[in-house]
């Protein structure tokens, strides 16, 4: 016999489309992986920057930090972008929060959140840090 049936021709475009299903489904999986990855980095950093402004504003002078930051009791939140405007303001994917509360006269414990929404869901990175008056 010479040739091909028509059952063996389409059974090997089934067996081809199947591939190209399968490879196209795996590059789009690696793509969404690799987005979350970048993501879940540039939040980290987003952290580190919000830590790191906290403990700049703590080493100008601990009594200006503490007073304006609120009373013994309850230092407040502050936010970067204002709240209620992360996403319109600041153009961005990211919203960063820092809450710091009173531990005592001398120590302050400061929380960085980071927050994002994308096709995956919702995630978050958090720093905490426990800032003290060392001067």
């Amino acid at each position: 016999m010479k040739g091909q049936s028509l059952f063996e021709v389409v059974f090997a475009v089934g067996i081809a489309g199947l591939v190209l299903i399968a490879l196209v489904s795996l590059s789009s999986t690696s793509v969404g992986n690799s987005t979350s990855a970048k993501n879940n980095a540039l939040a980290t950093k987003f952290a580190q920057e919000g830590s790191e402004y906290v403990r700049q504003q703590r080493d100008t002078s601990w009594d200006n930090f503490y007073a304006e930051n609120g009373s013994a009791k309850n230092l407040g939140t502050l936010s970067w972008p204002p709240a209620g405007s992360c996403n319109i303001t600041a153009n961005t994917l990211f919203c960063r929060t820092v809450t710091l509360t009173s531990v005592s006269a001398d120590e302050v414990s400061s929380l960085v959140s980071v927050s994002w929404n994308d096709a995956q869901g919702d995630h978050q990175v958090r720093s905490a840090t426990t800032l003290t008056k060392w001067k």
